[in-house]
């Protein structure tokens, strides 16, 4: 990609990571425009449209003109724009933690491997579990460090699904796996129960970044 071809983008923000292991961190986050997919608890509806065209460059010095210690590139669904590849490279020829979050929809095999990749699992509630992009599991079991899985849990059956997804993939004591609590949906407390019962080899999270702002606020 030539440094002249532009890349839609939703947003560029400053901010609190408020998901995946990265929690709490100071982070900017890239916010590619484009998806479809229409995950039912989906809270960046704004992003599946619209954009504003930039350069690699341009998004490069944008992003780490705010001094985080990371980056994040996110969407919308950010594989769907071919640029992105080549503005990874870039931010991790720049930044030492490039994150990527993706809707697990898409291949990951293209992604510079210097990126830590957060990869979304849609569990039944979302609406679009059939569209899990399962050929990116065997990629995750041979780089676990590199890769970390984010389950989104709108109920029981949620859980239940996510559960027996982890073991049945084997993913369960190799990677980094994330559930969380669809903010306003399924109560944290229920959730912690749950895990605690089963013993479940899983790190717990909520979406911190809606109990620091409103939920609807954009650009946090």
């Amino acid at each position: 990609m030539s440094d002249g071809q532009r890349i839609l983008i939703s947003e560029i923000f400053h901010s609190i990571q408020g998901e995946s292991s990265f929690a709490g961190w100071p982070c900017a986050f890239i916010r590619l425009a484009g998806c479809g997919h229409g995950c039912n608890y989906c809270d960046t509806t704004y992003a599946e449209k619209d954009g504003v065209p930039m350069t690699v460059p341009e998004i490069v010095e944008k992003a780490l003109a705010f001094g985080a210690p990371c980056v994040e590139v996110t969407g919308g669904e950010p594989l769907l724009q071919d640029g992105v590849y080549s503005l990874l490279e870039a931010l991790c020829n720049r930044c030492e933690q490039v994150l990527l979050e993706t809707g697990g929809f898409l291949p990951v095999h293209d992604v510079d491997p210097r990126v830590r990749i957060i990869l979304d699992v849609k569990a039944p509630s979302s609406g679009v579990s059939a569209e899990n992009c399962l050929e990116n599991l065997p990629l995750a079991l041979r780089s676990p460090d590199r890769f970390e899985f984010k389950f989104v849990l709108a109920s029981r059956e949620d859980y239940l699904w996510s559960k027996e997804f982890i073991f049945s993939h084997r993913l369960a004591g190799t990677c980094t796996i994330i559930f969380g609590a669809v903010f306003g949906v399924l109560e944290p407390q229920l959730l912690a129960t749950w895990i605690l019962e089963d013993r479940l080899p899983v790190r717990m999270q909520l979406q911190l970044h809606k109990y620091i702002w409103n939920p609807d606020t954009r650009g946090v």
